[in-house]
């Protein structure tokens, strides 16, 4: 596989249909000859603020239009690449601020940050209209294009450092396993300031000739009116929003092909109830920052296992190791790490993400397979299983209980939104499993018919024991349930033991 560099990535469509959509928006459509023009003027725009190779360049901007373009233009001169949520506080803003040290700050109405290295939008849309052109470049595709944030639910996120490479190596790979064309229209309504999503949006769909389409609405009623009025074929969402999608069967979702749900642990009910409603059965997935990206999906049709987040892509190799870092055989559980295949078509394509990047610049990480922080298995046939976190396992009396694994059964309630699963401390067990559930149908959660629900399926000292009700779990943008501080979050709800 020959890999070129994201400034060339549109090159094949601009050569045979250069008028063919490549991203829809909210500001409206941009053929590909459009996104190649406004991606050469945001190169130049950011040459003339004296952005240059090695800089880098924050964006704290909506789903639309001029994200992409300075995602593009960014990649064109060799800079390097950092979202800043727009959903963040302002001190979580501003500390990505001080952490990537940026040149360029490209902000948007929700930016909070007060800097000499602010761009405003109406600065911004004045250098756009100078045309101005930026230096040819030459790009290292192994060198530092981006920088992306793990999730940062238990604890302060770590800024991952990819290559060029490594930005495209995903979409050519679910490109050739999809069997994806210029017929694709994948919809996102996650923020494209996180970096996995410019990675499955624009970079993917210009590898296939498609379209990107960028959501700027994430509520299950605008997802399903960007569905229906865009032609959306493959759309990427997480499992609060197909869970509030599967409740709305009227809704017209035919013109997808596939769903994907991921950032989260999808439950095989939801899979049954969405394809109930919908027609289409949805993609489990498991993804990680340090890939970057997806690293195992379902199959393309209706094959699913249940339990599992799909099968690992050819290009990697994923195994369990044990806590001396010796890998295990197919099937067993223990630490699941990440590397390249050896073998196979797709050999020796991936490389290791760069480093973390840190507030005196990039530190390297050592050799070898990449830890996931997540305890699972992979079997013979690469379906894999991810169990829980490594960190968040619960020693209850000295046996372990893995969250993830309780959460599965108590989501399995249809009147239960979203689950958490947490440690307590006791004097005597060290230890005791507590869950806090949320209900979108505002109904009083009858916690004995969930602990049976428990007892029937797991062993008892993984039982929850400590029970309570809140109106919302706090989430990141993804939609998986920010961990840190939860128990505050709690100790304001109101709670009970199960004797």
């Amino acid at each position: 596989m020959n890999f070129k560099t994201i400034g060339t990535v549109l090159d094949p469509t601009l050569s045979s249909h250069p008028e063919s959509p490549a991203i829809e928006a909210a500001s409206g459509v941009w053929s590909y000859a459009d996104l190649d023009q406004q991606a050469s003027r945001a190169a130049g725009a950011l040459w003339s603020l004296g952005v240059r190779p090695g800089d880098r360049v924050a964006a704290c901007l909506p789903n639309d239009l001029d994200i992409v373009a300075a995602f593009h233009g960014t990649q064109r001169i060799g800079a390097i690449w950092a979202g800043i949520g727009e959903a963040l506080p302002e001190d979580e803003q501003n500390d990505v601020r001080e952490l990537c040290a940026p040149s360029v700050i490209l902000a948007g109405d929700k930016c909070r940050l007060s800097s000499p290295e602010i761009v405003d939008g109406a600065r911004w849309s004045d250098l756009l209209s100078r045309d101005q052109t930026a230096p040819e470049v030459d790009i290292d595709i192994d060198g530092p294009a981006a920088i992306a944030f793990t999730s940062g639910t238990s604890g302060r996120p770590k800024a991952v450092v990819h290559s060029q490479r490594n930005l495209l190596l995903p979409g050519a790979a679910l490109r050739v396993s999809r069997g994806w064309g210029p017929t694709l229209r994948k919809g996102d309504s996650f923020p494209l300031t996180i970096l996995n999503l410019m990675v499955l949006s624009t970079l993917l769909t210009a590898q296939c000739g498609g379209c990107a389409v960028v959501m700027n609405r994430r509520d299950a009623d605008g997802v399903a009116e960007w569905i229906t009025g865009r032609g959306v074929t493959v759309w990427n969402g997480a499992p609060a929003q197909l869970y509030d999608l599967a409740r709305r069967p009227h809704a017209d979702l035919s013109s997808l092909e596939e769903v994907w749900s991921g950032g989260s642990d999808t439950s095989d009910e939801l899979r049954t109830d969405f394809a109930a409603a919908h027609g289409v059965v949805p993609r489990a997935t498991y993804g990680l920052t340090e890939a970057p990206a997806v690293v195992s999906i379902d199959p393309v049709g209706e094959q699913w296992r249940a339990g599992t987040s799909g099968r690992v892509l050819d290009h990697y190799d994923v195994a369990a190791y044990d806590d001396d870092g010796r890998r295990l055989p197919a099937g067993e559980l223990g630490e699941l790490k990440l590397t390249g295949r050896t073998d196979g078509p797709w050999a020796d394509t991936w490389r290791p993400m760069l480093g973390y990047w840190e507030r005196d610049g990039l530190r390297a990480t050592a050799p070898g397979p990449v830890p996931t922080g997540d305890i699972g298995t992979v079997d013979g046939d690469g379906w894999l299983t991810v169990l829980d976190r490594k960190k968040l396992v619960i020693i209850r009396g000295g046996a372990n209980v893995y969250p993830l694994e309780v959460e599965r059964v108590i989501g399995s309630d249809p009147d239960v939104t979203r689950v958490a699963v947490y440690p307590v401390p006791d004097d005597r067990l060290g230890q005791r499993v507590a869950a806090v559930v949320e209900s979108a149908r505002r109904t009083t959660v009858d916690f004995d018919a969930l602990a049976d629900r428990c007892r029937k399926a797991l062993s008892p000292y993984k039982v929850p024991e400590i029970w309570s009700q809140i109106d919302a779990l706090p989430v990141n943008a993804m939609g998986k349930v920010n961990r840190a501080g939860l128990i505050d979050v709690v100790e304001r709800s109101a709670s009970r033991s199960n004797p």
